[in-house]
């Protein structure tokens, strides 16, 4: 199973017209994923990212709802199974 943490894009990268990229803010960490699959994203937009490609765009609430229920998850401590 994995766990999709919303990023921000922060650039989008037209150098390619066939493989557009952007850069997404990640909280402090930063990355370049591909945009294949959603190449209508804009700066601005949230994205969840699975092996280096933004897989959809999401709204801010979302996003916002994604990262609030991931912090309660940190916060929580370890979960056992």
């Amino acid at each position: 199973m994995c766990l999709a943490i919303p990023g921000r894009v922060r650039a989008v990268s037209a150098d390619d017209p066939d493989l557009p990229r952007a850069v997404v803010e990640f909280g402090s960490s930063v990355r370049t994923v591909e945009l294949l699959y959603v190449p209508e994203t804009k700066v601005g937009d949230y994205v969840i990212v699975q092996a280096g490609f933004a897989i959809r765009r999401i709204s801010e609430a979302e996003a916002q709802e994604s990262l609030r229920a991931a912090r309660e998850l940190a916060a929580s401590g370890p979960q056992t199974a």
